[in-house]
């Protein structure tokens, strides 16, 4: 990462997430190295195979920004919680492309194993179209939104469509859930397809200041969906991973923490970045003040 945000804090102390598991709704996973023993399963709703694969790299590469070892790096390319557990839901095709029936067929099946694997967390990064209707839409934020009353804390992405007023994508509008946007989004790089000041901005319709939180997401360096080999990408996607993990190390100091419990220590940790409300939201996420719980003075 280029700069700190706590993970040095965190590395000392020796949080890892270390058992807690993590549901990552996209394109699967690949057992790359920085992986170990840690991909608990994965459940494929594209092509029905019974293996661990990915054939894009997005979902690895979000995986690795959450829990990757940096073991085929050596270290250099450490996750943000290399003890997580994943649970890959392959709802995205070899092109990125989904569906909102193999979405929530996948948040139901979560819901049914959840207590098996310890699945605490959803990863959702990635968005919805604005030509899907809204009865479709509405399919899947209930969806989420039975998630989180379950006591699944969802963390979804703002989206890639910024800087305009409300640009934040379903389901990152969806009030309960933690909604991510990118920190360093004047920084992305020509090469990556986006366009500066790319992250989804708030207010939502109804008028919720949205994303909760933002962290860094360009040109971020994880793993990729070859042996050993690691790949450079840019956009909300890759800020929500960097929440999720975070989060992954605050269960587990306290595991009992409900959805509502994490959110509110968002809240209350975040690192005003002076940027717009609808922008940054709280603030940007920090790990030491996250786990710490309390606001530091000079950080």
């Amino acid at each position: 990462m280029r700069e700190d945000y706590g993970l040095a804090y965190a590395k000392e102390r020796g949080y890892t997430g270390k058992n807690v598991g993590i549901a990552v709704f996209d394109t699967g996973i690949f057992p790359h190295e920085d992986f170990d023993d840690r991909v608990i399963g994965m459940m494929d709703l594209v092509n029905n195979k019974e293996v661990i694969y990915d054939d894009n790299g997005h979902g690895t590469h979000v995986s690795g920004i959450i829990g990757g070892s940096g073991k085929a790096s050596k270290g250099t390319h450490r996750g943000v919680a290399p003890g997580a557990l994943i649970y890959a839901v392959k709802i995205l095709d070899n092109n990125g492309v989904g569906s909102i029936s193999r979405a929530k067929k996948g948040i139901e099946h979560v819901l049914s194993v959840k207590h098996k694997y310890n699945i605490r967390l959803i990863n959702f990064s990635m968005g919805m179209g604005k030509k899907i209707p809204q009865t479709e839409k509405s399919i899947l934020l209930n969806a989420l939104e039975k998630a989180w009353d379950e006591g699944i804390i969802v963390v979804c992405a703002a989206g890639n469509n910024g800087p305009g007023a409300g640009s934040v994508t379903p389901p990152g509008n969806l009030r309960k859930i933690i909604t991510v946007g990118a920190s360093d989004d004047t920084l992305v790089e020509d090469n990556t397809g986006l366009k500066k000041d790319y992250s989804g901005r708030g207010p939502t319709e109804s008028c919720i200041v949205k994303p909760e939180i933002i962290a860094p997401g360009t040109n971020i360096v994880s793993c990729s969906n070859v042996a050993g080999a690691y790949v450079k990408k840019s956009g909300t996607s890759m800020s929500t991973p960097f929440v999720t993990g975070g989060i992954a190390l605050l269960l587990e100091k306290y595991p009992g923490m409900s959805p509502a419990q994490v959110k509110y220590r968002l809240y209350e940790t975040a690192m005003d970045m002076g940027m717009d409300k609808n922008k940054q939201g709280w603030g940007c996420i920090h790990l030491e003040r996250l786990l710490r719980g309390k606001k530091i003075k000079n950080l």
